[in-house]
């Protein structure tokens, strides 16, 4: 996994799958949004999400007050956001 970021943009390249992915995503992720209350994630080719992740960008949306907005490549993790509930409260959409 490959994870850059520009601004208030965070793009993640490859598969989140583990807990080192997680850490890496965080440590990005929490720098951005010191100086960013709205941030846009854009995960381009991931197949699946871990429960870590998820948990941690819920908590940026609902006590953070973190608006984020997802950009999601793949079909696959598009329909697992979607499953869980979690498409208007990522503002996910597909790309």
């Amino acid at each position: 996994m490959e994870i850059t970021s520009s601004g208030d943009n965070i793009k993640i390249i490859g598969n989140i799958k583990s807990i080192s992915n997680f850490s890496e995503i965080k440590k990005v992720v929490d720098s951005v949004a010191t100086q960013h209350k709205k941030i846009t994630i854009e995960i381009v080719d991931s197949l699946s999400i871990t429960s870590s992740v998820i948990g941690y960008f819920n908590k940026l949306v609902l006590k953070d007050k973190v608006d984020v907005s997802m950009r999601i490549g793949n079909d696959q993790l598009m329909s697992l956001i979607d499953d869980l509930n979690l498409t208007s409260v990522f503002k996910a959409r597909k790309v």
